[in-house]
């Protein structure tokens, strides 16, 4: 279940959010006259999640390039040159 502060319990217990923040590995949801407003994270926690969304922006622009045929799957690459490994240790 999310952690949610009010924006007041951000300003007046920082300290305590940002202890949160680093020892639970996991945002805070911060409020603004009671909407969602702010996600509040350690730069650690953001540095990972940055990590896995540039992760996946790559396999994305992979599969592009797979269904416009400019890249192959894996597999197919790899049983393709097995063929040739093959095919040279037979000459």
């Amino acid at each position: 279940m999310p952690t949610i502060k009010s924006s007041t319990d951000l300003r007046n217990n920082y300290n305590d959010i940002s202890a949160f923040c680093n020892q639970h590995r996991e945002p805070i949801f911060i409020t603004k006259n009671g909407q969602g407003d702010l996600a509040v994270m350690s730069i650690e926690l953001y540095e990972s999640f940055a990590e896995k969304l540039q992760l996946y922006h790559l396999l994305v622009e992979g599969r592009v390039a797979i269904n416009e045929g400019r890249k192959r799957p894996l597999d197919e690459a790899m049983q393709d040159l097995h063929k040739r490994i093959a095919g040279q240790s037979n000459a």
